[in-house]
């Protein structure tokens, strides 16, 4: 059986990731492909444990400030487990992978946002991750100002709806998200046969039109249609 594909999605909260990556699995599913979803961090018993810890803003008050590096070595536990657990059966049985965050996000908001530098997450995605890198990246990068204005806003809702909160990184300053920014257009820069950017404030079906257009063609070498 032929191996699977690997598809991550990337770019700040509010850039639209989740909601395309719903749309292109249900797209693939309707053309007969097997698909596995999952978001990063979670998406395993231990990583939604993880997800709680990271992204609750009442975290910190419970646990204390979280460390930079501490914050870095729960994300990547987090994904050695999802790999373990659910990435890798996937792509051994064929199936094409969405993802929903990955080590761009680490090298992204760790690196970026927190200042630690490109070399610490890289070193820690080839001990940790053995260097699994995904087939093609969809990072979404609409303007600043306009994702962080959803992200906030959706978070919100979610309080209200759920009762969960999970805005400890909407909190940010402006500065830290502009920092992430940066080290996303770096990414995008550094590896531009794996990440495809897509940095227009189009629709939503405009973008995924276009999603499905990157995606298709770098399937097709893989994966008959």
């Amino acid at each position: 059986m032929p191996r699977g594909f690997f598809i991550t999605f990337e770019g700040l909260d509010g850039s639209g990731k989740t909601t395309q990556l719903r749309r292109l699995a249900t797209a693939l599913e309707a053309q007969g492909h097997s698909v596995v979803t999952l978001r990063q961090p979670g998406g395993t018993p231990l990583g939604d444990r993880i997800r709680s810890i990271l992204l609750d803003s009442k975290s910190e008050a419970a646990l204390g400030p979280i460390a930079p590096l501490a914050e870095l070595a729960l994300m990547f536990a987090d994904r050695a487990q999802a790999i373990a657990q659910i990435i890798e059966p996937a792509l051994a049985a064929g199936s094409i992978v969405l993802c929903d965050r990955y080590t761009d996000s680490s090298e992204a908001y760790q690196g970026g946002g927190r200042q630690l530098g490109s070399e610490p997450v890289l070193a820690l995605h080839q001990a940790v991750c053995s260097n699994l890198q995904p087939d093609l990246t969809l990072l979404l990068l609409p303007a600043l100002k306009s994702s962080l204005r959803r992200a906030r806003n959706r978070n919100q809702r979610h309080i209200q709806a759920e009762g969960t909160d999970e805005n400890r990184f909407e909190r940010e300053s402006d500065d830290f998200y502009r920092r992430i920014y940066e080290k996303y257009e770096e990414i995008a820069a550094r590896e531009p046969h794996r990440v495809v950017a897509f940095r227009d404030d189009a629709t939503i079906e405009q973008i995924h039109a276009q999603i499905k257009n990157t995606v298709t063609a770098r399937l097709v070498p893989a994966h008959a249609l």
